[in-house]
């Protein structure tokens, strides 16, 4: 692999197998909860993307640079710092609405497209599977399919 390869690549490793092998137990729950949420929302199996990034679909794109690649529509990762889960970061058309689950969400942070979660229990469930589905549908009306 070059430097200018993108190292994220959708892998056969299994998805079970790695959450069985997330190391602290409650973040393995965590994990468990985040996938049946997605599943939901997106309607896809999950696959791994990289070494740590359990992702629903794909879809490719391409910089203004000319760098190109594929990457998952949606996805998260059970890190040990936090719960990432990665959301389209413009929401398209719809930030109002994204302002305002987050408003509602609870304690969190965020990245430039990355929301990151000490804990499930410290944000509401269900604005936070809102948030995975708006993210969701962004993703389809900026990148059909």
């Amino acid at each position: 692999m070059t430097k200018s390869e993108l190292k994220t690549r959708a892998t056969e490793v299994s998805v079970a197998d790695f959450i069985a092998a997330v190391p602290d137990a409650r973040r393995r729950e965590e994990a468990a909860v985040i996938d049946a949420m997605h599943r939901r929302v997106t309607g896809l199996e999950p696959r791994m993307w990289g070494p740590s990034i359990i992702g629903y679909g794909s879809y490719d794109y391409i910089y203004d640079s000319g760098r190109s690649g594929t990457m998952c529509r949606a996805g998260f990762s059970p890190r040990k710092a936090a719960l990432t889960l990665y959301l389209m970061g413009n929401y398209c058309n719809r930030q109002d609405e994204a302002d305002a689950l987050f408003a509602r969400l609870g304690k969190y942070k965020t990245g430039k497209s990355c929301l990151y979660i000490n804990k499930l229990a410290d944000v509401d469930l269900e604005v936070l599977e809102k948030l995975v589905a708006l993210s969701w549908d962004s993703m389809n009306e900026y990148y059909p399919r």
